[in-house]
């Protein structure tokens, strides 16, 4: 969510760009992120929750969603660009200023060390948390180096996701009964319309602790969730990242939730269409 953020920031999310489509880019910004972290089974919250509860691996996501949610982000993608083509800034969303240094390899290289221990650390705290102080501190050291760090962003993704840990559960005794009682097909829409009120995350967890819950359900379930997952901020987790990075650019300098909701209903029936008919 916030490289793509700040990829489309300079390009899509500038002052000229119409509101109407600056809504509709973030919704389908938001619809993408969250389908698309069903190509493996830890790239979403939503899916983590359910994955080893029901054994579902990185293979089956994607033979089961990751396909489907593929062409659901390339249709959306294509869909908004020639929406927006006309408004759009010229230029290389990754090229470089002028005036600015490269990157050395061997920064890049720390980077990329890190990122990869810290995903192979991440079921054990303690060596987990040593190499993110240890990484802050060489960000820090160096920091005319490398770009500042986006800590308040990933915070917010971080105490989200907290929040929903310490406090999921406490929304047991109301959502799971709902998920429990649905077939699958109703599930499917239930899930989609519930992800706009409570986290798509708690929704999927509170249904892996349902006993009996037949592969259809689990799969309805999971697709109703993600499917939704753009409708509002709270949604999913990573959203808030993504509108802390471009809520500067709206009016007001904040995102209409009545905005994002209409931004995000051609992207979000789309990806429904994708996961639930194919």
């Amino acid at each position: 969510m916030t490289i793509a953020a700040m990829m489309l920031a300079p390009q899509v999310f500038h002052r000229e760009m119409p509101e109407r489509l600056k809504y509709l880019a973030l919704g389908v910004l938001f619809v993408n992120i969250s389908i698309g972290g069903t190509l493996t089974s830890y790239a979403a919250p939503p899916v983590l929750m359910v994955a080893s509860t029901w054994g579902w691996d990185s293979a089956f996501m994607f033979k089961t969603f990751g396909w489907k949610a593929a062409l659901a982000v390339l249709v959306n993608a294509t869909l908004v660009t020639l929406f927006l083509r006309p408004h759009l800034r010229s230029g290389d969303v990754l090229s470089l200023k002028k005036s600015a240094v490269p990157m050395s390899p061997l920064v890049i290289a720390v980077h990329l060390f890190f990122l990869a221990a810290v995903v192979l650390s991440a079921h054990h705290p303690i060596i987990f948390l040593g190499l993110f102080l240890f990484f802050i501190g060489y960000t820090q050291a160096y920091k005319v180096h490398q770009s500042p760090l986006i800590i308040k962003e990933a915070l917010l993704v971080g105490f989200f996701l907290a929040g929903l840990v310490v406090l999921g559960g406490m929304q047991q005794w109301w959502l799971q009964p709902i998920v429990g009682s649905l077939e699958p097909n109703v599930l499917f829409v239930g899930a989609l319309a519930l992800t706009a009120i409570t986290d798509n995350a708690a929704l999927t967890y509170l249904g892996s602790l349902i006993d009996g819950i037949s592969t259809q359900a689990q799969y309805m379930l999971v697709a109703g969730a993600v499917a939704g997952g753009g409708l509002t901020v709270i949604a999913n987790a990573p959203n808030p990242a993504g509108v802390a990075l471009l809520r500067g650019s709206f009016a007001n300098g904040a995102v209409s939730m009545l905005g994002l909701l209409s931004g995000a209903l051609i992207p979000t029936v789309i990806a429904a269409a994708f996961l639930f008919f194919f």
